[in-house]
């Protein structure tokens, strides 16, 4: 009998929380989920790897990867548990985004973008594309688990509001994403060598991002102190760790601020001339930060930001003796194809 493949195993457990009552009273179990999703070759893997403490090159992510971590707890305790998913292909692939997130694993979720900084012109799109398709599909749980339960549900919410303190000036102001977010920044080392003023627009709008959704935001690269500071807010997001309440929202340094520790006085405004500000016709805060970024930052046209749909087609994962035997078959198929339609055509004239 062959061996259960790991998404076999994966879907199993899945399937094995649904049933055993995890419909319950919203109380968090010792196993969580995180999510990782965002730019191709944007560095989610290596993140993982690192977060796993596995000494191993990373390889490029095919649709929807899933693997997990163990944390032991004490003596004789159950380990915790900690699932890891991740998005390839940047936003190709959205569809595959509601396979993890259901109303079994909602409850202890969390999602983590990353996002490569040495790439601002794609930064926006894959940031609004990828937050847009996961916030729909949230939001469609949440509604279907809230017919079911509807106390946790208003725990979740409860919850997400929690990491903002109650005499904040913003909260009327923000719209917190509906599940735990952390939005990182890649590739910092070549970040650091962009214009000044370029750095100062980027930095700006995503720690707007990230206070509006209630999210925390943090810079990364190679360097294996910023890697450590990364693998603290996962294993806080994973296996519930404490979290981390040092801040940085200095330009010239990698950025690293807490959900709710930010402020739309501290951020300041748009960074565009006064004069200008006025020509920018949007209805809302995001969509003038939005307007005022692809200013700077002109967004690639949509051809070139999706990816090939069908992964046997790109070329990164081209092997010759593979790809002859597809054109071999896509030959055949083209040939069953036309045979067919004329074999149903000589049946329409008999008839």
């Amino acid at each position: 009998m062959p061996s259960e493949t790991l998404w076999e195993i994966a879907t199993a457990e899945v399937e094995k929380r649904g049933s055993n009552g995890s419909e319950g009273n919203g109380v968090e179990t010792g196993e969580k989920s995180v999510f990782f999703i965002g730019s191709k070759n944007g560095g989610k893997t290596t993140i993982i790897l690192r977060c796993l403490d596995r000494d191993e090159p990373p390889k490029p992510t095919l649709a929807l990867e899933y693997t997990y971590g163990r944390r032991a707890k004490g003596h004789n305790i159950p380990k915790d548990i900690a699932h890891f998913w991740e998005l390839g292909g940047g936003t190709s692939l959205l569809d595959l985004i509601s396979i993890p997130i259901t109303s079994d694993t909602l409850r202890t979720f969390s999602i983590v973008l990353v996002l490569d900084l040495s790439k601002p012109n794609d930064l926006w799109p894959t940031m609004e594309n990828l937050l847009q398709a996961t916030k729909l599909h949230v939001d469609k749980v949440m509604m279907k688990l809230g017919k079911k339960n509807a106390k946790a549900v208003s725990e979740m919410r409860q919850k997400i509001w929690s990491n903002m303190q109650k005499d904040h000036p913003d909260r009327e102001l923000i719209d917190p994403f509906p599940i735990p977010l952390v939005i990182i920044g890649s590739k910092y080392d070549i970040f650091q060598d962009f214009d000044s003023e370029k750095r100062k627009v980027i930095c700006k709008t995503l720690r707007f991002v990230a206070h509006y959704y209630g999210a925390s935001l943090m810079f990364t690269s190679k360097s294996e102190a910023l890697l450590l500071k990364i693998r603290g807010v996962i294993n806080q997001l994973a296996f519930g760790i404490d979290k981390s309440k040092s801040t940085c929202v200095d330009q010239n340094k990698p950025l690293f601020v807490t959900a709710g520790l930010d402020s739309l006085s501290q951020i300041g405004s748009p960074p565009v001339p006064d004069n200008d500000i006025g020509k920018l016709h949007a209805h809302s805060p995001m969509e003038l930060w939005k307007k005022v970024y692809e200013k700077l930052f002109p967004p690639k046209s949509i051809n070139t930001l999706k990816d090939v749909r069908d992964p046997a087609r790109d070329p990164q994962y081209a092997e010759s003796e593979v790809d002859e035997m597809r054109i071999q078959k896509d030959q055949e198929l083209e040939q069953y194809k036309r045979s067919s339609s004329k074999s149903w055509k000589q049946i329409e004239l008999d008839s």
